[in-house]
């Protein structure tokens, strides 16, 4: 199944969802991962293995981290071709003073704000759908 290319319909149909729960970036300088750990995402980088998860399951393995996010997922089906849609979001919210970590998944793009900008993001993001620029 193919995604959406148009930057007017992703923008438009966007509709960002903001999921339960607090999460963090650790990293893992042997590149192993623990059996039995829940991740929502991994990247293997030189200086070790990124992973994200729920803050919860990083301080039941003893990870240590420095950055709490939440995270939001647009439900709209992006191609990972599509040009212009993380331009277009990562702006806004860079003018509204958000950082904002980007993961893109097959169907969907994942963003992780800072925590105490979460509702904010989301109103943000709600905004750039409603006028679609």
């Amino acid at each position: 199944m193919a995604g959406e290319t148009s930057l007017a319909t992703l923008l438009r149909s966007m509709s960002p969802q903001l999921n339960a729960g607090e999460y963090v970036f650790c990293t893992l300088r042997d590149g192993k991962l623990p059996g039995g750990l829940e991740i929502v995402g991994s990247f293997r980088e030189q200086e070790g293995l990124t992973v994200i998860l729920e803050r919860c399951h990083a301080e039941k393995a003893g990870f240590s981290f420095d950055y709490l996010a939440a995270w939001i997922t647009l439900n709209v089906h992006s191609a990972l071709e599509a040009v212009g849609l993380t331009a277009a979001f990562a702006s806004a919210l860079g003018q509204a003073g958000i950082s904002c970590n980007v993961i893109a998944g097959y169907y969907h793009d994942h963003l992780f704000v800072g925590l105490a900008d979460a509702e904010r993001a989301m109103q943000v993001l709600r905004n750039l759908a409603a006028n679609g620029e």
